[in-house]
């Protein structure tokens, strides 16, 4: 692999992300320990980000229950303190891992750095996983908590017209793409809509999908990183199918497949970033290119050498940081793009 100069060396001093994963100590399930693993994967990026939290004088969070078809979920909500009477555009915030891993505690720190130096609140969406409940639950739960945002917004003190903005990371990028989907036949959504996608590493096409003939040419990059770290074909394969087995009715709805849908056209202005050397490369460069010639407003960045969530083992690399103030600044051009579109860093 032609690696970032600082990942191959971060590599080499943690031979562990190059390695097949130990088996599962006795007693404990795989699916425990798969997510354990994770968890450690994920520690570095925690670790990196709450030394770098600003004083918590500064914003407000709070955990709070979203109703979801069989139950209830937990959304993280985090606000600037502001001044009286302010209010704020808002990013809501689905989590990677596969559908099966992570959660709301991953991109916690990072989130809050990100609502207090932007001004903007965050719902970070604490969404149920496989394969305890498999498609479509994930992805309903995640469209459950954006609606919450609407129905909620004026006691969180947001002004949607600033800025409504919904994004994630890999599989969490995959429901935000689908969600916009989803939100432009709502009609919940027309006097509210979605005003941009932040896409991180998304995944956009389920393996198994009947993918047109023009698409097939451009997605090679799912096939040639079978060994890479964190994510390669062969996990990548096991994740969706526990998550969303692939018969046709799974493999092909856009739910599932954002990449599908009859049209993109009205959808809001995405910001989008892969990596090098991942195999959901491709996926995430011809969203876009689909994106922008349905008429929407896109930016997107390719990251050389680098792999899929390269950034939550090493947070403190060049590339890292480079990816983080892109992300800020991605968010920021989301943010104009909205009808009450401002600088931000302004109530």
């Amino acid at each position: 692999m032609n690696y970032d100069l600082e990942i191959a060396a971060a590599l080499a001093a943690n031979p562990a992300l190059t390695r097949p994963p130990p088996p599962p100590p006795p007693g404990i399930s795989e699916i425990a320990h798969g997510r354990q693993l994770a968890n450690v994967t994920f520690a570095p990026f925690v670790k990196w980000y709450s030394e770098r939290l600003p004083d918590a004088s500064q914003y407000i969070v709070s955990d709070k229950l979203v109703s979801v078809e069989g139950g209830e979920i937990i959304v993280r909500y985090v606000r600037p303190v502001g001044e009286d009477g302010g209010t704020f555009p808002v990013l809501v915030w689905l989590h990677g891992g596969g559908w099966m891993r992570g959660s709301i505690d991953m991109d916690d720190a990072h989130l809050r750095t990100i609502s207090v130096e932007l001004n903007i609140a965050v719902v970070n969406v604490d969404y149920r996983l496989a394969p305890e409940h498999r498609f479509p639950v994930a992805i309903e739960d995640s469209y459950a908590a954006v609606k919450w945002v609407v129905e909620h917004a004026s006691e969180l003190k947001l002004d949607l017209t600033k800025g409504f903005l919904v994004g994630g990371d890999s599989a969490g990028a995959n429901m935000s793409a689908a969600i916009t989907l989803k939100a432009r036949e709502d009609p919940l959504f027309a006097a509210n809509p979605l005003t941009g996608q932040y896409l991180r590493e998304p995944a956009v096409v389920h393996p198994g999908a009947a993918l047109p003939e023009q698409y097939k040419e451009q997605i090679r990059s799912f096939s040639e990183f079978t060994s890479t770290p964190i994510l390669n074909t062969e996990n990548m394969l096991r994740f969706i199918d526990v998550y969303a087995p692939s018969p046709p009715t799974a493999a092909d709805d856009v739910r599932v497949s954002p990449l599908l849908a009859n049209s993109h056209a009205g959808l809001p202005p995405a910001f989008i970033q892969v990596q090098e050397l991942d195999p959901l490369r491709d996926e995430g460069i011809l969203y876009e290119n689909v994106l922008r010639q349905a008429g929407g407003s896109t930016k997107l960045i390719q990251y050389p050498g680098c792999f899929h969530a390269f950034h939550y083992c090493f947070p403190a690399i060049t590339a890292a940081i480079q990816l983080d103030c892109d992300a800020r600044e991605g968010i920021k051009w989301l943010l104009t793009q909205s009808p009450g579109g401002r600088i931000a860093g302004t109530v």
